[in-house]
């Protein structure tokens, strides 16, 4: 990363000094919020489909709409953004997700809820990828993956605890009100940014035309296509758990939350896991989780018809993912040093690309009659073809040269 992308104040005009630990803690709030908001839909659309008198397929154009969001705004943000601080940066894309879930909260019909949905998702790339830059800007060298772990550590915690809570308000208290707690997860982000996070400057000389130049390097485009294909397989499977679980697993439809709940501990204690890892070897770690996801995806197809193999399995996926993720974005931010904001967000519209895959492709095997396990030799096939991307730039010596600015 260039030494000139983040300038953290260690401390701030009045002198008062901020802890990294809490700067940390408040970006992964932000995490958790977003995290909870791009779940929960799924686990709301009954209750919005009847509220807005609309079938759920047509309902399910939410979902699409919120991915649509990240994939435009990750990208276009982090490039027209660049000369603006990154603490200032973070709290108006923070701002920009209260309204989004707001106008979400008050959507009047299904159209209205689409475009809001579209507009909550928008800050969502840039979110993490700027959040990622502060973060391993914060601490030495060779602890910027743990930082950026730790960030990510409340988009695992979402899972466990965030889109439970909002699925059950929503259930006792109507859909709205899920998105009204979800936009004041927002406004506690804001204010624990403006608390904790210390004023960073934009790298010197940042412009527009340098950060899209990071989509001129093929180790980006790389790691971003690792990302796309690898986190597919993933979503391949994640996708159709709760019918794998009761359909084929036999366990009760009452089990189901709590086995999405192990899920998250998994990816939990994968974005940690993947932090470590990657300070030691990004390249490494990207190799060594994708040969984990074959493995896993592997043994989930043979096995996961068994209720303590499923579970355990999906705890498994879980981590692996995360471990994934960690080394992905450190991966793009070395691979693009003087652009690492750009390169970070955009991993995020490449894993909402994955989520649209996987899911589809998922739908192809199943809808072919060969059932819900093989999604996971679905997967498996995709993490090959990551590992064949990985590949490629390691061996091919034109591409494994350090990037120059």
């Amino acid at each position: 990363m260039s030494a000139t992308e983040v300038r953290p104040a260690r401390q701030d005009a009045a002198g008062a000094r901020r802890p990294v630990g809490a700067a940390l803690f408040a970006l992964a709030i932000g995490g958790f919020g977003i995290g909870t908001t791009e779940f929960a839909t799924m686990g709301l659309l009954p209750q919005m489909a009847d509220d807005l008198r609309v079938p759920i397929p047509v309902m399910g154009h939410g979902i699409t709409a919120y991915a649509l969001g990240v994939v435009v705004g990750a990208p276009v943000i982090a490039a027209l953004a660049a000369r603006v601080p990154r603490r200032g940066l973070l709290l108006g894309l923070m701002l920009a997700f209260v309204v989004g879930n707001t106008l979400t909260a008050l959507a009047p019909g299904i159209w209205s809820l689409v475009g809001a949905r579209f507009l909550t998702g928008l800050p969502h790339g840039a979110y993490f990828g700027i959040a990622s830059v502060v973060a391993a800007g914060l601490v030495p060298p060779d602890r910027k993956g743990r930082a950026v772990g730790r960030v990510m550590v409340g988009l695992s915690v979402a899972n466990i605890g965030g889109v439970p809570l909002v699925t059950f308000a929503g259930q006792l208290f109507g859909w709205r009100v899920s998105y009204a707690l979800v936009a004041g997860i927002g406004v506690l982000t804001v204010l624990a940014v403006r608390r904790w996070v210390p004023p960073v400057a934009a790298a010197d000389g940042a412009s527009i035309g340098r950060e899209l130049g990071a989509f001129r390097r093929v180790h980006v485009w790389i790691a971003l296509l690792t990302g796309t294909v690898g986190f597919g397989g993933m979503f391949a499977v994640y996708s159709y758990v709760a019918p794998t679980l009761t359909d084929v697993a036999g366990m009760p439809v009452r089990a189901v939350p709590w086995v999405l709940a192990v899920f998250g501990v998994g990816m939990t204690v994968g974005a940690l896991l993947g932090g470590r890892l990657a300070d030691r070897s990004a390249v490494a770690t990207l190799i060594g989780s994708l040969v984990a996801m074959v493995v896993v995806l592997s043994l989930y197809a043979l096995t996961a018809g068994t209720p303590f193999a499923a579970v355990l399995l999906i705890f498994a996926i879980g981590l692996v993912c995360q471990v994934l993720g960690a080394s992905l974005t450190i991966r793009l931010m070395e691979a693009s040093p003087d652009a690492p904001a750009l390169a970070a967000s955009s991993n995020h519209a490449a894993l909402n690309l994955a989520n649209a895959i996987g899911a589809w492709l998922g739908g192809v095997v199943i809808a072919g009659g060969h059932g819900y396990l093989a999604t996971a030799w679905v997967g498996a096939v995709l993490s090959v073809a990551g590992l064949l991307f990985v590949g490629g730039s390691v061996l091919v010596p034109r591409l494994t040269r350090p990037a120059t600015r």
